[in-house]
């Protein structure tokens, strides 16, 4: 084989090589489309459903804290919702009764459940999730075991916790779309979960 013949193998092998180092650090994701979040610091109550329970067994009122508005992602967008503190593991209850409308990986919510109230005008949204308890389309009540605390998503490299959302639903809007609404008014004057 001639010097030049050897040169051209070496030289697409390293192009190849190159190629696939590339193509190893790509991630193809799909995470549902934007939407648009009007911030809404503390809505009537009647309005994001009926009355709530705090959605982790054993959290009191008194442990919550209003995480809404703060900045996430090294500022590129803002936290609407509220981040329960508690051991992975720890069971998540259906903070209102509704029909599990979708369970859903996402690349900053990780393991999530969407749960619709049974007048369809709320979802009510549970993120970082360890684990699941419940299928789609299965109805829950209120109080009931439908996940576990985890860290996932982006909260991979923080404390375990759960992201609960309220988002108010316009008819036809699907699950990932409505206006949020800042759950610990919500919240804050619950008693303690079951």
């Amino acid at each position: 084989m001639t010097l030049a013949k050897r040169f051209g193998w070496g030289l697409g092998l390293f192009a190849l090589l190159i190629a696939a180092a590339f193509l190893s650090m790509v991630r193809i994701r799909f995470d549902p489309p934007a939407q648009a979040v009007a911030e809404q610091p503390a809505p009537a109550p009647a309005a994001a459903g009926a009355s709530l329970i705090i959605p982790v067994q054993g959290v009191r009122a008194d442990q919550l804290t209003d995480t809404w508005g703060q900045s996430r992602g090294d500022g590129a967008r803002e936290h609407h919702a509220i981040d329960i503190i508690a051991p992975k593991g720890t069971p998540v209850l259906a903070a209102a009764s509704g029909t599990v409308e979708k369970i859903f990986e996402s690349a900053n919510g990780g393991h999530t459940i969407y749960v619709r109230t049974p007048d369809g005008g709320t979802i009510h949204y549970y993120a970082h999730l360890d684990s699941y308890g419940v299928a789609e389309r299965q109805p829950v009540r209120q109080g009931q075991q439908i996940a576990t605390v985890g860290n996932t998503g982006s909260a991979a490299a923080g404390a375990s916790h759960l992201h609960f959302e309220i988002k108010l639903m316009q008819p036809g809007e699907r699950w990932w779309q409505g206006m949020n609404v800042n759950p610990y008014p919500m919240l804050a004057g619950v008693g303690d979960a079951r």
